[in-house]
């Protein structure tokens, strides 16, 4: 990331200060317009989990579950919140930081009292509550409706999904480096999108893979992730394993957020 450029003083210029909270509040609000008319991104975000989340059930139904710990709701379910992650946070947000800066939004606002840090976590407000309603939603309607009882340890799960927002967000915005247009976000995001559904636990439980394969699997960006939101919701991991899974998501976040910081760009790539 670039030094950002000289602020406007708003000493000089009489008018009363702005704080951070309105200032994020205001991006939200902007970010949150401009994907309400994106019917594309809605679309993705929105429908595409709940077809996940039933491809997933089916194909759990086809596998050997016996020794995981998992039924086949639970694996559905909670798969079905790493896919609200991966879609409605990453996928959304390389396609919005892309949108934006080819469109020198975010060149113009870098022009104002804004800090670049702002920028980019106003930007991504939207996504993310749109990501934790959904979560929302599938954690009652598996309660509800598919005999998952409530979550056994919300904390777990609350940090996951913290993390999972943050840590993909991050990625978000270290993957519009090498994305030129929005069309070709579709492509660039597509390695960590198959990545986390074969490796991450989504679609394949690391229990039944083989223990070198799984080993590796466990490094994965979401895995840990998905770790804490499944021993959140259903329990089962403990001490050593939560703590490993805590430190991958981290390590992976502080990765991204120097890719960040060092690599994003804020100028057009024409």
């Amino acid at each position: 990331m670039t030094t950002a450029t000289t602020r406007a003083s708003t000493a000089t210029t009489g008018s009363p200060a702005t704080t951070v909270p309105g200032r994020l509040t205001a991006l939200g609000r902007a970010e949150l317009t401009l994907l309400a008319r994106n019917r594309t991104a809605l679309f993705v975000a929105l429908l595409m989990p709940a077809a996940m989340v039933t491809a997933m059930r089916s194909t759990f139904e086809q596998m050997d579950l016996g020794g995981t710990g998992l039924t086949v709701a639970g694996a559905a379910l909670t798969g079905g919140i790493g896919t609200v992650l991966i879609q409605a946070v990453y996928m959304n947000m390389v396609a919005a930081y892309v949108a934006r800066r080819e469109e020198l939004v975010l060149k113009r606002l870098r022009t104002g009292e804004v800090t670049d840090g702002e920028i980019l976590t106003g930007t991504a407000l939207p996504a993310a509550a749109l990501a934790l309603a959904q979560t929302a939603v599938i954690v009652v309607a598996g309660t509800a409706f598919f005999g998952l009882g409530a979550p056994e340890r919300p904390e777990l799960l609350l940090l996951g999904l913290v993390m999972g927002v943050v840590l993909l967000t991050a990625l978000a915005a270290a993957t519009s480096v090498i994305t030129r247009t929005v069309q070709t976000a579709q492509l660039t995001t597509l390695p960590l999108f198959f990545a986390s559904m074969m490796g991450s636990g989504l679609f394949v439980p690391l229990e039944i893979l083989p223990d070198r394969l799984a080993s590796v699997c466990e490094l994965l960006p979401l895995t840990g992730v998905m770790t804490l939101v499944r021993a959140g919701w259903l329990g089962g991991a403990e001490g050593t394993e939560l703590l490993g899974a805590a430190l991958t998501g981290l390590v992976w976040t502080v990765l991204a957020v120097f890719a960040v910081k060092r690599w994003f760009r804020w100028d057009p790539r024409r």
